[in-house]
This record gives C-alpha cells, structure tokens and sequence, in this order.
C-alpha cells in the first residue's frame, strides 16, 4: 500500500518458461513490444523507445473496430536501467508524441496522471519471474481495468512465446 491511505500499489507476479534474456527483450525491443502491449483484442501498431536513462518511450493501443477503434498512447521516461533485472519509469496518458495529456482532459477522473512503474527480472535457469509493481492508483474502477489489462498483455506475451520456433 502506498503512503497515501487512499492509494494503492498494483503488483503482478508472472512466472514464463522462458530465459530472462527473452523476457527483457519484450519489454525493451519495440517491434516485440507490438506483438503483445495491450487488453485482449487490442493491437499495439506503434512503438518507440529510447532504451537508455532519461529516454522516453511511447506506446500505442488500437481498441477493436467494435469497441470504437481508437488508438490511444501512453509514455514514460526509464529511470533505472540494471539490464536483465530491472527496470523503473513513469508512465503517463500521452499523444503520439508522447507529450503529456491529463487524463481527466479525457473524462478519465480516477485515473492517475503518472503512474511509477517497477519491473523486475528474476532469472530461475531458463525460467523467469516477472514481477511488477504499479505506484499512484486509487481504488476505483480504473485500477481494476489496469490490472486486468495487463494480466490481458501478459497472457499475449505468453502466446506471442509459445508461437515462437523452439
């Protein structure tokens, strides 16, 4: 639980019969990021990063044709790079710039304007223990779509790795 009373942390634990390398990799390389960001039935057509302290990134999400076909951006800034084992950023509703915009400028009130992240790689042989931590949520109903969009993204992941040549 974060320090304020009305906030709470979001932690995701996943576990991946797959090496770490692979597992970073996902997370860092924008053409794999594309294959997986995003719910169930979105797509990510476009990423950037520039994977380095203080770079910035932004991803995209396409909502299905059914559910209005909207792209929508997030972005970030890496804080702290230790390769294969942890990552820390922000991340924030953005255009496809990556210029900030404040969610409730898109009648989004419960949901924050920056979300601090931490990703961490544990490596276990050629598994890996994925675990992320979410600062900066209230509880409401936008932190529980948060949650299960990315259990949604990483069970892409996983489906993405599975169709991977062994």
């Amino acid at each position: 639980m974060s320090s304020k009373s009305n906030m709470q942390d979001i932690v995701i634990t996943r576990e991946f019969n797959y090496p770490v390398e692979l597992v970073w990799k996902a997370w860092t390389d924008p053409s794999l990021v594309m294959q997986w960001w995003g719910p169930s039935y979105y797509t990510s057509p476009r990423c950037k990063i520039d994977f380095r302290e203080g770079g910035k990134f932004v991803f995209s999400m396409l909502a299905p044709a059914e559910q209005g076909g909207l792209e929508s951006f997030s972005a970030g800034v890496y804080k702290k790079i230790v390769p294969m084992e942890r990552l820390e950023f922000n991340q924030y509703l953005s255009d496809e710039d990556g210029n900030e915009i404040d969610p409730s400028q898109l009648g989004l009130t419960d949901f924050p304007k920056n979300i601090e992240f931490i990703i961490e790689f544990i490596a276990k042989g050629n598994q890996t223990e994925l675990k992320i931590t979410e600062f900066g949520w209230s509880e409401s109903q936008m932190r529980k779509f948060a949650i299960m969009g990315m259990n949604q993204s990483l069970d892409k992941l996983i489906k993405y790795f599975d169709s991977l040549p062994s």
